[in-house]
Order: structure tokens, then sequence, then C-alpha cells
């Protein structure tokens, strides 16, 4: 089967349900829902503008408030937080596929945890056990050490509870803007009895049914993001599913590096879409794998925040703009919370995109982004 650039855009723009107005609806459930369909939304603390998981969730769920997420993972409890390739809130449906990753990491815990003594971790565990959920705030009576990396606490409790963290023990029950608080994997859930863990080969299923939902049609480096030790057997999985005709080889004009490969449902696809405009975070799903994103959309997209400012192109903080099925735009955006406003430092046109239509769509997207920028809740 051969595609069109222009298809495949498609295709995936679709697959990440951002060619129409409310394709998850309002309201709390359109969190959950949208988390569902994505698989995972990415957490970051950069603050130049709105944090990226809302972000991301604003660009699917227009009347999207910070309250939902908090309410999804704090009361609802359908999402999670845990690792992908990023630290990211997932499905609670899910947890049975992260089980197997925790239980390693609690098993064979990485250099960086190496430090944690074992009265630490123990001490922390019974605190929580003893008085319920607790930020690194809440423990006072630490004996404070020197730094020795610019991200460590000098609470050596801070470490203490992200390594239970990953290791399946604790789970964050609470954000306060991006303070966390921790409580009992089992006590915050209810859980009498943890979900069953998943089998490898239902880990692998997992995986490669997540980016064909989210992605239409999917390359091995695009199931194993940041993996690439799982590509031999998403590999054999792939040739299982050929095999069956549950999937298609495809071809999209000018690309030959890649192979690429599709559900043979979602060809038929309906690929007219509204008119939409999105401001979209550099750690969009449709923006974070910027090999594929540059192969589909003729765009290579830089984040600059840690590069010298003179050898910047886009801007620090820039933002890849899409218009219908095109990106047309990178825009450098800073909130300027005291003034209330949203500033753009930088305009950057893509092609032969410039025009005054196109300025009006954006410029009024703009402005719609800043309200929501500037929109203050009274909840996290």
């Amino acid at each position: 089967m051969k595609l069109t650039k222009a298809q495949a855009r498609r295709l995936w723009i679709h697959a990440q349900r951002l060619d129409s107005s409310a394709p998850f609806g309002a309201g709390p459930k359109a969190t959950t829902a949208a988390v569902d369909h994505l698989g995972y939304v990415q957490i970051d603390t950069i603050h130049v503008i709105e944090r990226c998981h809302h972000h991301i969730l604003y660009s699917r769920i227009p009347k999207y408030r910070r309250q939902d997420l908090h309410s999804a993972q704090t009361t609802e409890k359908s999402v999670f937080e845990y690792w992908t390739h990023a630290l990211a809130y997932v499905p609670t449906k899910d947890f049975r596929y992260f089980m197997n990753d925790m239980k390693r990491r609690r098993l064979e815990p990485s250099n960086w945890y190496k430090s944690v003594k074992k009265e630490d971790l123990q001490k922390v565990l019974k605190l929580i056990k003893k008085d319920g959920a607790i930020s690194i705030r809440d423990i006072e009576d630490d004996v404070l050490i020197e730094k020795d990396h610019p991200w460590v606490s000098r609470k050596p409790s801070k470490k203490a509870l992200q390594l239970a963290f990953n290791g399946g023990l604790l789970t964050v029950s609470e954000r306060l803007g991006m303070l966390k608080k921790y409580e009992l994997l089992d006590r915050h859930f209810g859980w009498k009895k943890k979900p069953k863990a998943a089998s490898t080969k239902e880990v692998y299923n997992y995986l490669l049914d997540r980016a064909l939902r989210s992605q239409s049609f999917v390359s091995l480096d695009s199931v194993c993001h940041l993996y690439p030790s799982r590509k031999p057997e998403i590999r054999r999985l792939i040739d299982q599913r050929l095999k069956k005709k549950e999937l298609l080889e495809v071809e999209v004009e000018g690309i030959s590096k890649y192979q690429l490969w599709i559900r043979p449902e979602d060809l038929d696809t309906n690929l007219e879409s509204q008119p939409i405009a999105h401001i979209l975070s550099p750690f969009d799903p449709l923006i974070i794998q910027r090999k594929r994103l540059q192969a589909i959309f003729d765009y290579e997209h830089r984040f600059e925040a840690y590069i010298p400012k003179e050898k910047r192109v886009f801007g620090y903080f820039a933002l890849p703009v899409l218009l219908d099925d095109e990106i047309v735009a990178a825009v450098d955006l800073k909130t300027d919370r005291a003034n209330k406003e949203l500033l753009v430092q930088k305009w950057t046109w893509l092609g032969k995109h410039k025009s005054k239509k196109n300025k009006e769509r954006i410029e009024e997207e703009l402005h719609r982004f800043e309200k929501f920028q500037l929109a203050k809740e009274e909840t996290p």
C-alpha cells in the first residue's frame, strides 16, 4: 500500500485526535479518555508557559481545566504516574503492564540510587504507613547532605522516596503544582490484592497496540522510542500479525529509510477534517519523536532551551504551530504572569506558509491559548 505524505500526515493527526475540536468531550472524564487513547501524557517541570502535561491535554480538550487532571489522579484514580519513555501520566487500567518494570527497578536499582541507605528507605515507608501520604517538605528531621548533582536534594529522604516510587512500593497520590505527595500503592488504589502482572508477551502486544492506536502507522523506532532493545521482540510480533493479515506494510512517498506498518481498517479512515489550529507543546506526542516528525512533516523541531542564545534558530521555548495538516510556523512564547499576558518572543515562518490568512488564524489561537495560560483555578 502506498500513501502520499499528505495522507500520512492526516492519518497521524487523526490518530492523535488533533483533527477535530473536542474529540473527548469536556470535563474530568474527557481527561481520562484522552490519556487512555494516547497511552501516556508526558510530565515535565519546565514552566516557561504551561507545563507540558496540561498543555498536551488542552490541545485535545478545549475546555480542559487543570483540576480535571488533579481529580483523575487523586480522586478518580483513573490515571497514575510512571515511566514510559519519560515520566508520564498513564491509564490506571494499564497498570499491570508496568509491574515487571517496577519489580526490575526494585530488585536492580540503577547506579543513581546506590547511595540510598536501607534505613532511609525504611524510614520513609514507615512514616507514610503511619501518617499517610507525604511530600518531601513534610520530612523535617533529615540530616542534610552536600549535593553531588544539581538535581539532587540535600535531604536523603527524597532519593529514598524516588527509589520506592520506581520500585512500585509508593505512588504519587497528588501533585500540588510540581510538589509530589507519595502514598503506599495499595492504600492509594484501595487494592486488597494487586493486579496480576502482565506476561512479557502481553507487554509487547500492549506496546505495539498503544503505538498503532496513537500513531496509525508505525515503525520499529516509533514503537520502541528510546528503547532499542525492544526491537527484536516487536519485529517478531509484527511479522506474526503480518501473516495473520492483521497488519499491512505501507509505504509513504519519499520515505524509504523506514519500514512502516498499519492496521488494514485504518486505511479506511475518513481523512476529511475540520479546519484546526494548534499551538503544540514541544513534548506533545506528535512532536516528541523528532525523526518521525521530520520524515512526515518535513519539519525539524529544535528544542533550544539548553543551547547558547547565539546558536538558537527558533528561540528558547519554540512551539510548533499546526494548521490543518501542516506545521507552518514555530513561535517562541513566554507567559508573563505578573502582567497577565502571553509574550511572543520570536515568530518563525516555515517554508511558504507565510500569509495574512495563516497569521490571523494563528493569532486567534494564540488569544485562546493566552486565556488558558492565565486562567486561575482554585485547585491544582
